[in-house]
């Protein structure tokens, strides 16, 4: 059974990443504040991205990725800017540290 990542818009603006085995099942729950507790208090706006896994263990690995991103990754890979997603990579997300 295929797997699929999923990025949700929020009517906030936040982005919310999640993993599901039936997409339009999972997409009626968070609209009708059923899918968790983010989406119950910040409901979707729209669906973004999507991506199709093998199987949950991979698809899980792949969220978990994804959701330590920054929001500019994020909005890179719902774009599809590829581009600027591997530029944001190669910068890195992490601060370095400076000896005072």
């Amino acid at each position: 059974m295929t797997t699929q990542l999923y990025i949700l818009r929020l009517r906030s603006g936040r982005l919310y990443v999640g993993v599901t085995t039936q997409l339009e099942v999972r997409w009626q729950e968070h609209v009708n504040g059923a899918g968790c507790k983010t989406t119950k208090d910040d409901p979707p706006a729209a669906l973004l991205y999507t991506e199709d896994h093998p199987d949950f263990s991979t698809a899980r690995l792949r969220e978990a990725q994804i959701k330590r991103w920054t929001r500019a990754k994020k909005e890179a890979l719902v774009a599809g800017d590829l581009e600027r997603l591997h530029s944001l990579a190669k910068r890195g997300t992490r601060k370095s540290l400076v000896a005072v």
